[in-house]
């Protein structure tokens, strides 16, 4: 603009439309900062050419300043009111500066103007997400994928506000349609694999993140994922192996940060606590501890404390720790929020305070209850029709396979019940293999009866006749038996079979069942106080937790009178007991002789992928029984509902043992 503020000359304006389109042609070749030169000579020169606001704040969203794009921007949007694109373009700016709420404004203007740009609406569920409204996000991200059905960012985020709906069946599904559109596609390979994780896919969940590192090296997301995961199953050396593997980020400061806390956590789970300091100092040295990874950064802290036999400094870390959780807020990543409650609910437990353990144990739950939904009605209406199906008439006198075939062995009962210690102890046995937590029964149900989990299901299984049978069974043993075809018993040990006892006794006449038990408060402390991945919704609420002991209780109560099949009940305290006349008893009833080797069950090499681990890498002893006490009143409405249920009918409450560190 000329000083003396006349309109510009005819070479004037061509000297400012030169400066738009060379400016333009800078911004499509992705040079910001050249673009950003011209067209802010263009603006001052012009400011009343909304185009070139627009380029202007494109330029410099583009070189990442939001906060500078925004004012050229919001220009635009008052010079190009009838045009989109300057709202969606603010809302992409507001979203980067963690504006969600004018983001959510800014969007819902850019889907007004032009309902049919896949982005505005993208856009908009973005906004949702971050103002945790997965419903209303997710409405929005459906409809950007009906305007562009290929789009896999728009799956993945779709996916992702159906997850924290509680609906991670439909958050893989997702995820699956994403790398369908986009193979290889970081955000979905990563998020589909933690969705199998904490849907108990686990084997799965390891092989598709292995099979991405091996295609692709430097996919650090995979490969901190990969050891993220070896590190929840304490397998420190592979996780350290595989960060070892490759060169740590440079580019990308967030997975820089992680890649340094799995590193220490990695070493001081190995023992090699100077080595872990290293780490974390090199760490630290990159800066400021930001808000979202201090949990973490507290935790190791915290464990290097007690590596270095320096409980103060522990307990300081922890209240720290504390502290960082509750400025992380819910914007917070919520897996380090709910594994940051529960690291700290063990640690304090350790210490010998159980009702700061317990509020962080509950505080874990509360975060975990909306991804995993529970109804008692429907829960209800599936044990009452097992119960009505399957009674003794029918799975005596009319159709069953034909097989006789002794391999099965089912080793049911609730979580923390005893299942893994003795799939562990059968495992140790020459002729015995301990195939870990199957879901090959609960699949050939959904397969046989039907997907949804619900009473016509159970009705479809128990009208299917004898050919249908003989089919389900001769795919099931040819599974079975590829597992170790020399073996002549084959353990599964998925405790929530027990659901499913009334097809595994039609299909599997010679199969066998244990039933472990252990006193209902010890197992119900010990399944609130672990993280747990599947299907688990239950577990979240006290009541409905005691109430779901007692639906288990008595649905065992009816197999054990109508099925043929043998079931030999085991309480978690014969092992403990009499270890000698209980193997007896468990061999007797698999009809396998006696070995030796069952009563060393810990020094075998056998993989255990469930939260019981660590028990059963040890002899047999008496630390968890009678543990509930110390939470007593805590577990105050799940006991109520254990006595409702007639659950604790024959359980003693005088103490069979004194946990360590607490009084009696």
């Amino acid at each position: 603009m000329p000083e003396n503020g006349e309109a510009p000359t005819r070479a004037d304006a061509g000297d400012i439309a030169a400066l738009r389109i060379r400016g333009s042609a800078h911004l499509k070749a992705g040079a910001f900062a050249a673009a950003i030169e011209l067209l802010a000579r263009a603006v001052t020169a012009e400011p009343q050419d909304g185009p070139t606001q627009l380029n202007l704040g494109i330029a410099l969203q583009g070189a990442g300043h939001h906060k500078d794009a925004l004012k050229f921007l919001n220009s635009a949007q008052k010079l190009l009111h009838d045009d989109a694109a300057p709202f969606l373009l603010a809302a992409v700016s507001l979203l980067a500066l963690n504006l969600p709420d004018k983001a959510l404004y800014a969007a819902s203007e850019a889907c007004k103007r032009n309902p049919r740009i896949a982005e505005a609406h993208y856009a908009y569920g973005q906004a949702w997400l971050a103002l945790n409204e997965p419903a209303k996000a997710e409405r929005a991200f459906a409809e950007a994928i009906q305007l562009r059905p290929s789009w896999a960012d728009a799956w993945v985020n779709y996916g992702i506000a159906r997850y924290r709906q509680g609906a991670i069946e439909d958050a893989k599904t997702a995820m699956r349609q994403a790398l369908k559109n986009a193979p290889g596609d970081v955000a979905a390979t990563n998020n589909l694999a933690a969705f199998m994780r904490i849907s108990g896919e686990a084997d799965t969940a390891e092989h598709l993140l292995r099979e991405t590192v091996a295609r692709d090296s430097g996919n650090i997301g995979a490969r901190l994922n990969l050891a993220a995961d070896f590190l929840q199953d304490e397998r420190a050396a592979d996780a350290l192996a595989l960060l070892n593997d490759a060169e740590p980020p440079t580019r990308d400061p967030r997975a820089a940060r992680h890649w340094y806390l799995q590193k220490s956590l990695a070493l001081l789970q190995l023992g090699r606590a100077a080595e872990a300091r290293a780490e974390l100092d090199a760490l630290a040295a990159r800066g400021p501890i930001a808000a979202d990874i201090a949990p973490l950064w507290h935790w190791r802290q915290l464990l290097l404390a007690r590596a270095e036999n320096d409980m103060s400094r522990a307990r300081t870390e922890a209240e720290r720790m504390e502290a960082a959780l509750s400025a992380m807020g819910p914007d917070g990543v919520l897996e380090h929020r709910i594994m940051a409650h529960y690291d700290l609910a063990k640690f304090w437990s350790g210490q010998n305070v159980p009702a700061r353990a317990f509020a962080h144990w509950q505080s874990g739950h509360r975060l975990l209850k909306p991804s995993q939904p529970f109804s008692r009605e429907a829960h209800r209406d599936f044990i009452d029709a097992s119960i009505k199906v399957f009674d003794k008439a029918r799975l005596a006198s009319r159709s069953r396979a034909r097989n006789l075939d002794p391999t099965p062995v089912f080793v049911v009962g609730m979580p923390r019940s005893g299942t893994t210690l003795c799939e562990q102890i059968l495992a140790a046995h020459a002729q015995a293999y301990g195939a870990g937590e199957r879901m090959a029964l609960p699949q050939a149900f959904a397969a046989l009866g039907g997907q949804d989990h619900n009473a016509e299901t159970v009705r479809a299984i128990g009208a299917l006749d004898a050919d249908a049978l003989d089919q389900a069974a001769t795919r099931y043993l040819a599974e079975l038996y590829a597992l170790a075809p020399a073996k002549s018993r084959i353990v599964d040990k998925l405790p929530g079979n027990f659901l499913y006892l009334g097809l595994a006794a039609l299909m599997l006449p010679g199969a066998r069942i244990i039933h472990c038990v252990r006193d209902p408060r010890d197992i119900g402390l010990s399944i609130f106080t672990f993280r747990f991945h599947g299907a688990h919704g239950y577990a979240h609420d006290l009541s409905d937790l005691g109430w779901y002991i007692g639906e288990h209780d008595r649905l065992m109560a009816h197999w054990k009178k109508a099925l043929p099949n043998r079931i030999l009940t085991v309480k978690l305290s014969d092992w403990v007991d009499d270890f000698d006349n209980t193997l007896a008893r468990v061999l007797r009833h698999v009809d396998l002789p006696h070995d030796p080797h069952c009563a060393r069950f810990y020094e075998g090499d056998s993989r255990v992928r469930t939260v019981s681990y660590a028990q059963v890498r040890q002899p047999i002893n008496a630390q968890g029984l009678g543990r509930w006490r110390a939470y007593a009143s805590e577990l105050a409405p799940m006991i109520k509902e254990l006595q409702s249920a007639g659950s604790l009918d024959g359980w003693r409450d005088t103490p069979v043992s004194t946990p360590r560190g607490i009084k009696k």
